[in-house]
């Protein structure tokens, strides 16, 4: 089975940031340039890179589309999303340079619309990220960064994807991201479960290469890393290695 060990950017105003639980208000600002950045994770092995353009998660502009150009054209493998609205967009993506676009909020508010674009570019160009939080017994679905919740529940659609052909799932359960309070395991056990089909990525609080053994056992076949990486808990090197 291959497990990815992927690092992820997250981009805003053209700078690695990160956000605690999703909220704007607590950013993180980090010194690195990201085309540094990301270049120092593809020499430390690491195949993917994870782009997020947080700016465009909200404005729907890929604002940060000169910046994961960039990235991509210095040869790694990159799934990058944020701000995704309509195929204009996905061209934008895919002429960029990146190999797997990630489809957020349009993935939740359109499924009809994604599905053909399964059919359009088939199954490994995409990475569905339904992000959820536990509200009432239930994993619902925030869009728009995080900022609104849809009707829609992640029991719903990850299944209805799974029968539409499609492969990538990166999930991240919202409370825990940036938390550095370890997975979901709970989550991506059931997950396994449900829809086996999927390739899940797990993310949102990973602390520990013990972390990313444990979601490998729970059935994740990757890890999306962020702050842990930022802030020097363990290398790139280390979690390809565990």
């Amino acid at each position: 089975m291959n497990f990815d060990v992927i690092p992820a950017i997250d981009l805003r105003g053209g700078q690695v940031v990160r956000l605690k639980q999703g909220d704007y208000a607590q950013q993180t600002t980090y010194a690195a340039d990201p085309r540094e950045l990301a270049q120092r994770y593809a020499d430390a092995g690491a195949r993917w890179l994870h782009l997020v353009d947080l700016d465009g998660a909200r404005s729907g502009q890929l604002d940060n589309l000169a910046v994961i150009r960039a990235i991509a054209a210095d040869g790694m493998q990159v799934q990058a999303g944020g701000g995704v609205r309509d195929e204009a967009d996905l061209q934008r993506l895919f002429d960029a340079g990146v190999q797997r676009a990630v489809l957020g909020s349009v993935a939740i508010r359109d499924p009809g619309l994604v599905a053909g674009w399964l059919d359009t570019y088939g199954a490994e160009r995409l990475t569905l990220a339904l992000d959820t939080r536990r509200i009432d017994g239930r994993w619902t679905l925030p869009s728009a960064g995080w900022t609104e919740t849809e009707a829609r529940t992640l029991d719903e659609l990850a299944p209805w994807y799974a029968a539409r052909g499609a492969r990538h799932l990166l999930c991240t359960d919202i409370d825990r991201d940036g938390m550095l309070a370890g997975f979901n395991l709970g989550l991506y056990r059931h997950l396994a479960d449900s829809v086996p089909q999927l390739a899940v990525q797990a993310s949102g609080g990973v602390r520990s290469l013990d972390d990313i053994r444990a979601a490998c056992e729970a059935g994740a076949r990757g890890v999306i890393l962020g702050r842990a990486l930022l802030e020097g808990r363990f290398t790139v090197e280390e979690a390809l290695a565990c």
